[in-house]
């Protein structure tokens, strides 16, 4: 498996993986798809925010991907960025999630960003525990702020401290 910076030639992969998550998990908070061309806009902007999007390919194809962008707009957190991965439902447990994940961590710490946030529905084991086992901690747990599929949803965050050399 190789991990590389997303091309604009790999949005309709990202897009398909992305759809998929969208429609039949509670990973997205979104009722229904994207499309090629916001898949397309969104890879656009987070490069032109200097933020990396990565796939990791397999074989020639593309299997997950992942980012990172600004955990909230205002200066204040200008240090800690929010995480987000996806996998190919055809390769969970591959440990392809924990080499995106870990891919972002090293291109954050690069960047001298403080601290990583994901953002992670409270009933997505997996999830957690690969984000646990990379040295994120559970920081938060609010109940019953997203809804899907007809249920509420908990939002669970967690965090790992990055770059101790960085500066308020």
């Amino acid at each position: 498996m190789i991990v590389r910076d997303a091309t604009l030639e790999d949005a309709a992969d990202i897009l398909t993986i992305y759809n998929y998550a969208a429609l039949n998990t509670t990973a997205v908070w979104t009722d229904g798809p994207s499309d090629l061309d916001s898949r397309r806009q969104w890879i656009l902007a987070r490069q032109q925010a200097g933020y990396p999007v990565l796939v990791a390919m397999k074989g020639g194809d593309v299997v997950g991907f992942a980012s990172f962008g600004d955990f909230r707009p205002f200066p204040g957190y200008r240090h800690t960025v929010e995480n987000s991965v996806y996998v190919d439902e055809r390769h969970h447990r591959a440990g392809i999630g924990r080499s995106l994940v870990a891919a972002l961590i090293e291109r954050a710490t690069a960047m001298n960003k403080h601290a990583m946030i994901a953002g992670i529905d409270g009933t997505n084991v997996a999830s957690i525990a690969l984000h646990a086992s990379l040295g994120f901690v559970e920081v938060a747990r609010m109940p019953e702020v997203g809804c899907k599929f007809g249920r509420w949803l908990d939002l669970v965050f967690m965090q790992k401290q990055l770059a101790s050399d960085v500066r308020p």
